[in-house]
């Protein structure tokens, strides 16, 4: 083991804290949006998203995707 008199300052790392990525599927959404004919968009689902406390320290990677499950359905997926 090294003295700390000899440790080449320009070899030491920095250190940072960790990120990560993850994939959230959220099934089984209405597609209309409150008995209207507008649909759910990627801007409503984004600020539903940032107004729940569980996603507090959440950052998106990218716009929400809404998905229908089949063109007959009234049920999307995110």
């Amino acid at each position: 083991m090294k003295e700390l008199n000899n440790v080449n300052s320009n070899n030491v790392m920095s250190s940072r804290l960790l990120q990560s990525k993850s994939y959230l599927k959220i099934l089984d959404i209405p597609y209309l949006w409150k008995d209207a004919n507008l649909s759910v968009t990627p801007n409503i689902i984004e600020r539903v998203i940032k107004s729940t406390h569980i996603f507090d320290d959440t950052v998106l990677a990218s716009y929400p995707q809404v998905i229908k499950v089949s063109p007959k359905s009234d049920i999307a997926v995110i």
